[in-house]
């Protein structure tokens, strides 16, 4: 069999991110899976170091990377949109889990039982669902404070909305607000403070 799935990977820098919204620096969902990537496994490890927690990094991180593949055939869908209402929202979902599967399919047979329950997201496990939606809302969460940085106000409502989520998360998941206190605030400083900040 030969096989398109790396093919639509590769794609992912093509898939913009934000599309509805006016950007200072544009983002795509290969940059944006990276950056969740990172962030959950640091939450992974943090879960694992300070909470008590046996979670896989590794495992984690993978998810994250994969966690939109679904867009590789439907491009980015605006939060807003896609949460409107619950009619919309059940469609999109369903939408979303026809092209993870097709996804799926596009894999070599004997590879499908490895990759599915990391490209279906309804075959995620819940405490790695958890975990990088987490990462999820704070990678968002991060672009919206660095656009904010840079003056554009369109980005006010989002960080209002993500920071009001992430409260839910930093309830349930301490390593949420250990990872925000701990990594959030160099995240806006400039070239120089990081070199002087690192001496």
């Amino acid at each position: 069999m030969k096989s398109t799935f790396l093919a639509w990977i590769l794609r992912m820098p093509l898939i913009k991110r934000w599309a509805l919204m006016h950007s200072i620096k544009s983002e795509n969902i290969a940059e944006h899976s990276h950056q969740v990537a990172v962030i959950a496994h640091l939450l992974a490890v943090i879960r694992n170091k300070y909470f008590d927690g046996n979670i896989s990094p590794e495992r984690a991180a993978t998810i994250a990377l994969y966690h939109e593949v679904s867009e590789t055939k439907l491009q980015d869908i605006n939060h807003v949109t896609k949460y409107h209402n619950a009619a919309l929202t059940t469609e999109f979902k369903k939408l979303e889990e026809l092209a993870e599967l097709e996804c799926l399919h596009s894999l070599p047979e004997a590879l499908r039982d490895e990759f599915k329950p990391l490209l279906v997201q309804s075959q995620v496990e819940v405490e790695y669902k958890k975990i990088v939606k987490a990462a999820d809302l704070i990678s968002a969460y991060l672009k919206a404070s660095d656009e904010l940085d840079f003056g554009n106000k369109e980005f006010c409502h989002v960080k209002t909305r993500l920071n009001g989520m992430l409260d839910e998360y930093r309830e349930q998941l301490p390593e949420v607000a250990f990872f925000l206190d701990t990594f959030e605030e160099h995240c806006f400083v400039s070239v120089d403070k990081l070199a002087s900040d690192d001496h």
